[in-house]
């Protein structure tokens, strides 16, 4: 059912005169609903939940959460009862019109939507004690053992390795397994420093860095330079982006590259983590706003 074969390192072809090899891992065509690092973060967290003997998974998500589609579906194919807390009660009553949230019902979990001050409530999963709880993202340190596992022997020769950044695991899972001459660049879909102290819990290494220049204002912001970017990137290299993380991480990279931030020489490895199931999310929210939509 999962083809790690498929996540292969794809070349991107570039303008000699940049001096550096960029390739891009496939992580997205591991699977296509548990795909990228939502296969990595859930692996090791299913098979404690069958372990400790658990029927139930329980988890957290805003609307067009990608981790919230997989867990659905993993619940789906596993065999286990899902749940899911979606930020928004002005949510509730509307799942059809939102398809993250529809496939996920599809797949028979059931939701609860709370406000976004009681999302924040600590004590909120104190009332699920028969379920297996799962972070938001999936980031735990299960999640991080999974990540451990994207950078393969033959990834070593590669001086950078670029991933996306929500909630932390990813990167960490990186920082761990790779080899003290790496460096490893992180690109936050979100604004704020936090990430920087949450990633830091879960590494010791400091080879790593945040590049916070490219979240274009946020979690599932988006403008019309972006939505071109991506547009143009699949039609050139045949390879489909989303627009919260792998899109932004991609146009940053390439922005770096043209501004000389890599030595020459350099050889580039960027992680495609998934997420495509977010694009219809997004063009739905495109065409209320009358803007091009992500092809």
């Amino acid at each position: 059912m999962f083809n790690l074969d498929k996540s292969i390192n794809q070349k991107i072809n570039l303008p000699l005169e940049y001096g550096v090899e960029l390739f891009i891992k496939r992580e997205d065509q591991i699977h296509p609903f548990i795909s990228g690092n939502k296969y990595r973060k859930l692996k090791y967290n299913i098979a404690e939940a069958k372990h400790l003997g658990f029927t139930k998974l329980l988890t957290f998500g805003g609307a067009y959460s990608n981790h919230i589609a997989a867990v659905a579906f993993a619940g789906k194919q596993f065999g286990f009862e899902t749940l899911g807390i979606i930020r928004g009660n002005e949510l509730e009553g509307k799942i059809n019109d939102n398809p993250t949230l529809t496939f996920s019902r599809d797949c028979g979990m059931q939701f609860k939507f709370v406000t976004r001050e009681a999302y924040r409530n600590d004590k909120l999963i104190d009332k699920f004690q028969d379920f297996y709880i799962i972070p938001e993202g999936g980031t735990n340190d299960l999640a991080i053992k999974g990540c451990e596992e994207i950078l393969k022997e033959s990834d070593m020769e590669f001086n950078y390795i670029c991933t996306p950044v929500g909630t932390g695991g990813t990167i960490s899972g990186l920082i761990n397994c790779s080899q003290p001459s790496q460096q490893i660049l992180g690109f936050p879909a979100l604004k704020g420093a936090f990430l920087q102290e949450d990633i830091s819990k879960f590494v010791s290494k400091n080879t790593w860095k945040l590049v916070s220049d490219y979240h274009f204002g946020g979690y599932a912001k988006i403008n019309l330079e972006l939505i071109r970017f991506i547009n143009e990137f699949k039609e050139k290299h045949d390879i489909p982006l989303d627009p919260v993380y792998t899109g932004k991480m991609m146009f940053g990279i390439f922005d770096l590259i043209q501004k000389g931030y890599f030595p020459k020489g350099s050889k580039i490895l960027a992680i495609h983590t998934g997420g495509l199931q977010g694009i219809e999310g997004m063009n739905s929210k495109l065409k209320q706003k009358k803007l091009p939509l992500i092809e």
